[in-house]
């Protein structure tokens, strides 16, 4: 099956006002890749202003509370993404797993509250080195799949035009390593069939992203690999420079 390619930026912990230059040549640049879906997640004080100006890429967020509202200090809401002007957002993203603590548990709710308001959802998965080398990565990978999965009940409407998968190993990111292609195409592979299991035909249609340091030199490579359908991609997303070779790059995959 042919699914269209997505490449989606993470700007983490990156960007003020005067960032929104780089963010305007970005969507300049993504427009004219007309076979591509593309998107920035930005951090919370840059989306509305974002989304306001560029109007023709999609903005998100990089976590969101299950919650509508309540006392969660410091957390947001899906509905404040929404009204930010955001399209979309990261969930389950191993920085919060590892440092914020977050379970497969909290990550499962807070991608059902997101699909519920109509936020497209990328949820993350990977493994550490540790769990790689002791050759337990798919095993592990898979697990931590279906125990964040959204319920087929609650996001049937939503799946699969506003969700996606990210697959991370967590060694790969931000180290400039990346897993090879057959590593790749191996998780892949066994993360669609989890995909079916929990969702039937539309786990097909469910787009799996590869995150872990992709840049321009590596990109076409690993668009190649079967079942990979784009790129969640971290520090090469910060300027146009470097992030649009890699949309260019899904355009010719």
């Amino acid at each position: 099956m042919t699914r269209r390619k997505y490449v989606v930026g993470n700007w983490k912990m990156h960007g003020v006002s005067s960032d929104l230059g780089e963010i305007h040549s970005i969507a300049a640049g993504s427009a004219s890749v007309s076979n591509v879906d593309t998107a920035l997640c930005l951090p919370a004080t840059l989306i509305e202003r974002a989304a306001r100006s560029v109007s023709i890429l999609p903005i998100g967020g990089q976590d969101v509370h299950w919650a509508d509202k309540g006392a969660h200090t410091g957390c947001i809401s899906a509905a404040m993404l929404l009204d930010a002007g955001a399209k979309l957002t990261i969930v389950g993203h191993s920085e919060r797993r590892e440092g914020q603590h977050e379970t497969n548990e909290d990550v499962r709710r807070k991608a059902e509250a997101a699909l519920a308001a109509g936020l497209g959802v990328i949820l993350c998965i990977g493994e550490s080195l540790g769990v790689r080398e002791a050759g337990q990565a798919v095993g592990t990978v898979q697990a931590q799949l279906d125990e964040s999965l959204p319920h087929a009940e609650v996001s049937a409407a939503a799946i699969p035009g506003q969700f996606a998968i990210a697959y991370e190993p967590i060694w790969a990111i931000g180290t400039g390593k990346v897993a090879s292609p057959a590593d790749i195409g191996e998780m892949h592979s066994a993360l669609r069939d989890r995909l079916v299991a929990a969702y039937g035909d539309a786990g097909n249609e469910i787009r799996i992203l590869y995150g872990g340091s992709v840049n321009a030199s590596n990109a076409a490579e690993i668009f190649a690999v079967d079942d990979v359908d784009g790129a969640l991609v971290g520090g090469a997303s910060l300027t146009a420079e470097k992030f649009l070779p890699i949309v260019q790059a899904a355009s010719a995959a």
